[in-house]
């Protein structure tokens, strides 16, 4: 018997600050959907859960005398592991939010064929402002990628650094267009702007893409669950849900940083962003 998913799964990835806590405490509102708001370790789990079975003796033993039976355990394992997570909820859609789902369309894809990702994108040189403006509010903490002694552009650099906070998940989102088309057409993308200047036409973009009914909600008063924890990040990147909804303000940052992100990640740009670089 081969095991399915037994629900629709909405991934929430993308960008850090761009609005995906924010995302998850809208998608809540709608009567079909259930989420915590939470980043969610599944997506480690899974990973790990991987590494750790491919070095399995046993099953690699297994594997070489009936590799189709072992593999399709594999499948069936990781499925109902995933199953069981969502086990509190009768609602149809669930949301699991992680940035590392950006790296994992593949295996995505592969054990929920049904998926349906939201990728959060938003202006990087704003992203670097937002990290800085948050910086300087919390001096005396270190980043956990120990941070804090640099200078700006110094920062801005390891920030945008491929394996950085910023610049990993932008190299993700450049290498998601490289995917199968079919696979892309399970991908919407949220641009942060667009959502903080007109949040209910984005939602109900994002329920007809689901094929779900709309959902009307007030903006100005929004229903909010306790806070996403900001400890392991040292309180450098908060995760605030909020009451009510107005576009922040933009952050000054160098001109010469400004410059070279873009320059860094002129596709992503001309992407998402093109009259920017006009």
């Amino acid at each position: 018997m081969n095991i399915s998913i037994n629900k629709n799964i909405l991934y929430v990835t993308g960008l850090p600050r761009s609005g995906s806590t924010l995302l998850c405490q809208l998608l809540d509102i709608h009567s079909q959907i259930y989420s915590t708001g939470h980043s969610s370790p599944l997506c480690q789990t899974l990973n790990q859960l991987r590494h750790n079975l491919s070095d399995n003796e046993f099953l690699l033993s297994q594997l070489d005398c009936d590799f189709n039976l072992g593999y399709q355990r594999l499948l069936n394992a990781y499925r109902g592991f995933i199953n069981g997570w969502f086990a509190e909820t009768d609602k149809p859609w669930v949301v699991d939010k992680n940035r590392g789902w950006l790296n994992q369309l593949d295996s995505v894809s592969l054990l929920n064929p049904d998926f349906r990702m939201l990728v959060c994108v938003r202006e990087p040189a704003q992203i670097y402002g937002s990290i800085e403006a948050r910086h300087q509010n919390t001096l005396l903490l270190d980043f956990p990628d120990h941070l804090a002694h640099l200078s700006r552009y110094a920062r801005a650099e390891k920030l945008f650094a491929s394996d950085g906070v910023i610049g990993g998940p932008m190299k993700a989102i450049e290498a998601l267009q490289d995917e199968a088309e079919t696979l892309q057409k399970r991908l919407f993308y949220v641009v942060f702007e667009d959502l903080m200047q007109d949040p209910q036409r984005v939602m109900q973009d994002i329920y007809r893409w689901l094929d779900l009914p709309s959902a009307a909600f007030n903006p100005q008063k929004l229903p909010v669950k306790a806070h996403e924890s900001d400890s392991y990040y040292r309180f450098k990147y908060s995760h605030q849900t909020r009451t009510s909804l107005s576009p922040p303000q933009r952050h000054q940052i160098s001109a010469r940083i400004e410059a070279d992100i873009q320059r860094l990640f002129v596709d992503f740009y001309q992407l998402f962003y093109p009259r920017v670089r006009q």
